[in-house]
């Protein structure tokens, strides 16, 4: 097993959730524990309200857990890709862009001559000038998915985006993934697809009311799972 970047132990996050006099605490993540490893792609699991999303939401530290420990290795960057991506809808996809890759360690020089790349692969053009409120989900996801591409975070994380765009732009897209793949980059991936996570995962991580139903290899776990 190679090195790992990423470990996650008894890991927690709740909303406190008001009714009437009363509030309770909803626990979203529960005790979840789990380590990633440098170059692998792991695959996560479980349905809807399972806690997927606010689980690579913890790993890009958008947000907290309220309990338990999750350590990065140091200097370690994770860019989360999912159709509510965090643009500035007032600023253009290029000045968004630029605003993603310095957030993610490249100097501003850097970040402007990567646009181009960027506007090539996103297949945009001119609308890459345009106010990012003016796109449709399935353009915003292009150009997150081209940044993410010439960013090269650490973790890339992948919240459903495969499926997005035309055709031609999801075999783009999975064509891409497969390169990032063989380059030993980590992601981590969300998805409802079998035939994706048998393509790209090592392993498959299986959530179930927040927490880890079972961890292991793709083909192992997605039998089990598939027979709930």
């Amino acid at each position: 097993m190679s090195e790992k970047t990423l470990s996650f132990e008894n890991v927690g996050l709740a909303y406190r959730r008001n009714v009437g006099f009363w509030s309770s605490k909803n626990w979203v993540i529960n005790n979840l524990t789990f380590d990633l490893y440098k170059g692998e792609v792991l695959g996560v699991i479980g349905k809807n309200g399972a806690g997927k999303s606010t689980l690579l939401r913890l790993i890009a530290d958008i947000v907290k857990p309220n309990q338990g420990d999750i350590w990065r290795k140091p200097k370690t960057r994770a860019q989360l890709l999912t159709l509510g991506l965090g643009f500035n809808n007032q600023l253009s996809g290029a000045d968004n862009a630029i605003m993603s890759l310095v957030i993610l360690g490249k100097s501003i020089k850097e970040a402007k001559s990567l646009i181009s790349n960027i506007k090539d692969f996103s297949e945009l053009d001119d609308l890459l000038n345009y106010p990012v409120s003016t796109y449709s989900s399935g353009e915003k996801a292009r150009l997150g998915f081209a940044i993410a591409i010439q960013a090269k975070p650490d973790i890339l994380l992948l919240d459903e985006m495969l499926g997005v765009g035309d055709k031609d732009f999801q075999k783009k897209s999975s064509q891409e993934l497969k390169k990032i793949v063989n380059s030993e980059q980590t992601v981590v991936l969300v998805s409802h697809s079998n035939v994706t996570l048998k393509q790209f995962c090592h392993r498959l991580l299986w959530i179930e009311n927040g927490t880890n139903k079972a961890i292991g290899p793709c083909d192992h776990i997605l039998k089990e799972y598939l027979k709930k």
